[in-house]
């Protein structure tokens, strides 16, 4: 079994190929007892965070990882992703900004995504 940053990570990764905006990923473990990381992305458009949200499915489903859940797919607003241990919020960037989780969870401590960027080229 992949470990939750690993998995977390992965996540990010399959994001990133779909182009999503200002990526984040949050270590939730100490904050809640739902989930170890939040990895939260927005897309420019409702139809660009769909594709985001099909593209992880796919690929986190090839690895061996089915989602318990799935919620906003069909408007594109914000799609959340529950992968057990890690949950992935993906959002139209207005809708992002409405809500403003990362304020919500300013206590979380954000994982830098350099490493994962530079592994990634």
């Amino acid at each position: 079994m992949m470990q939750a940053l690993n998995k977390a990570k992965l996540c990010l990764r399959l994001i990133m190929e779909r182009k999503a905006l200002d990526p984040l990923l949050l270590e939730m473990g100490k904050l809640t007892s739902f989930a170890d990381y939040f990895v939260i992305a927005s897309g420019n458009s409702s139809r660009q965070v769909q594709a985001i949200s099909r593209h992880v499915q796919q690929k986190m489903r090839e690895a061996g990882f089915r989602h318990n859940g799935a919620e906003g797919e069909k408007e594109g607003h914000w799609v959340l992703l529950d992968y057990d241990d890690v949950v992935v919020h993906l959002f139209y960037q207005p809708t992002r900004e409405f809500y403003d989780l990362e304020s919500l969870w300013v206590e979380a401590p954000r994982i830098s995504l350099e490493n994962q960027e530079s592994g990634d080229a």
